[in-house]
C-alpha cells in the first residue's frame, strides 16, 4: 500500500478519534435562550462583533450603545427572578441588579446625549 495512503487514513482515525474523545468529555454548557429563539452566546458575540474595527469616540458611542442593550436584558432577567425565583438570594440579588444596572443605564444614556448629541 501507498505510504501517502496509510498516512493520510492514520491522520483520518486520529482525527476522528481526537474528535470524539473532545466532544464526549466536553462539559455541557448553559445557554440562555433570548425571547427571540436566540441564545445568549449569539447575542453577545453580536454586541462585541460591533465594536470590531472602531476606535475613539466611534468605539466609545458603539460600547455605551451595547452596554446599554446588554444592562436592559439583566434588568429584565431580574424582574423575571423577583417573580419567580424560590430562593430569597436570588431575588436579593435581583434587585441589586436592578438598582445597579438601571443607574448604569442612565448615566450611559446621559453619556450619549451630553458626548454625541444622541437620545438614546
Amino acid at each position: 500500500m501507498n505510504p501517502t495512503v496509510i498516512a493520510t487514513i492514520v491522520a483520518l482515525i486520529i482525527g476522528f478519534g481526537g474528535g470524539y474523545l473532545i466532544a464526549v468529555n466536553k462539559a455541557p454548557t448553559a445557554t440562555h435562550v433570548m425571547p427571540d429563539g436566540s441564545s445568549m452566546s449569539n447575542a453577545m458575540a453580536s454586541m462585541t462583533s460591533q465594536l470590531e474595527g472602531k476606535t475613539d469616540d466611534e468605539f466609545d458611542r458603539a460600547f455605551i450603545q451595547e452596554m446599554i442593550v446588554h444592562h436592559e436584558g439583566a434588568v429584565a432577567m431580574a424582574q423575571q427572578a423577583l417573580q419567580q425565583a424560590k430562593h430569597s438570594e436570588i431575588k436579593g440579588m435581583a434587585q441589586n441588579i436592578i438598582g445597579a444596572q438601571t443607574q448604569e443605564i442612565t448615566t450611559m444614556r446621559d453619556w450619549l446625549q451630553s458626548w454625541y448629541d444622541i437620545q438614546p
